[in-house]
């Protein structure tokens, strides 16, 4: 779910002009249909809500740390 939400966030960014950053992605889980959400929205039964922090969230990776 959280990769389809990305694609959805991704595509609205490519096609968007600058400004209010979104609060998350809503989901269509029957149609797998997506769209961008700028206020916490009321959900269908069939929709799922990813907030932006899940999709922005990179796999935390652990940096060799060097001696010096």
């Amino acid at each position: 779910m959280i990769a389809r939400a990305r694609e959805v966030y991704f595509s609205f960014l490519s096609n968007a002009a600058v400004g209010v950053d979104p609060c998350g992605v809503v989901l269509s889980t029957e149609l797998s249909q997506g769209r961008v959400v700028f206020d916490l929205p009321v959900l269908l039964p069939d929709e799922e809500f990813i907030a932006l922090d899940l999709i922005r969230r990179r796999p935390f990776k652990q940096r060799p740390r060097w001696k010096v």
